[in-house]
């Protein structure tokens, strides 16, 4: 099952997406989709009662009113490896703010001062119910209701060179791209197992795979839970895999004008236009 929201943005409306791959609006059955809704919406619907949307319109943010946005960085083999980075112990976590979330084909703005803004496509992974120390890699499956793509902007000059934590290279506004889509777990049989693209401008930049992941996605949910309690609309991002500009010398940063296209296996596509601020 496919979760959506469409049209302007502030007014999106819930769709969902089954078998026959039609959008249905999800009014009928609740007003938006948010961390209050998605947990009941994961235990059934009766698609046929709902009506068909012909043309969806402008794809917003999959879910509103997400509670945290939990980053792990480093967590891929050649990633770590192309930044000279050494293999972490354990997951390295950063927060990054929800009001950063934009719609997956909306703009994104460069930073006024900004000469180092970089891309990162990403695996999300967003929770269903409380996870709060997590005994095992199973009691964290059970906890994830969705997967989606993420594309975490970066600005790596304020993240790497201007002192202090990573957040303020990881903050600014629009820097977290989501959607188009929540692709319900049980439609993901191997979250190790997808594909993960990005280009620039038409020039593939990143073509991975979840399987080089050094903290897997189960892992990941079972860890935190051991330093937060994570909420259902909690999302992850958990990583990029290596093509970033920050790993390839020579590599241009993100100018306006540019173009980013990202892709995962089964979650959809973003497609954003960098604008300067």
């Amino acid at each position: 099952m496919r979760l959506a929201r469409h049209g302007t943005t502030g007014s999106e409306a819930p769709l969902v997406s089954g078998p026959d791959g039609a959008w249905r609006d999800l009014r009928p059955v609740c007003d938006d989709l948010n961390p209050d809704t998605l947990p009941s919406l994961l235990d059934g619907l009766e698609l046929d009662a709902l009506p068909v949307v012909e043309r969806p319109g402008r794809f917003g943010p999959p879910l509103s009113g997400i509670g945290k946005i939990v980053c792990v960085g480093l967590n891929y083999r050649q990633h770590a490896t192309e930044t000279g980075a050494a293999v972490p112990d354990e997951p390295i976590i950063f927060l990054k703010s929800p009001d950063t979330v934009v719609g997956p084909d909306d703009r994104v703005l460069i930073p006024r001062g900004s000469v180092k803004t970089d891309y990162e496509v990403e695996l999300a992974v967003v929770i269903g119910r409380e996870a709060r120390y997590l005994p095992d890699e199973a009691a964290a499956a059970a906890c994830v209701a969705a997967y989606a793509i993420s594309n975490d902007v970066s600005e790596r000059e304020f993240q790497l060179e201007r002192g202090g934590q990573w957040d303020k290279g990881k903050n600014c506004e629009t820097f977290n791209p989501l959607g188009p889509w929540l692709l319900t777990a049980d439609e993901v049989p191997d979250p190790q197992a997808l594909s993960l693209r990005l280009s620039v401008n038409g020039d593939v930049r990143q073509n991975g795979s979840t399987s080089d992941m050094i903290f897997g996605v189960f892992e990941l949910v079972r860890y935190l839970s051991q330093f937060m309690v994570l909420y259902p609309g909690d999302v992850i991002n958990t990583g990029t895999p290596a093509g970033v500009a920050l790993g390839l010398a020579g590599t241009p940063y993100l100018r306006a004008g540019d173009v980013v296209d990202v892709e995962i296996d089964g979650l959809g596509r973003q497609h954003q236009t960098f604008e300067q601020a």
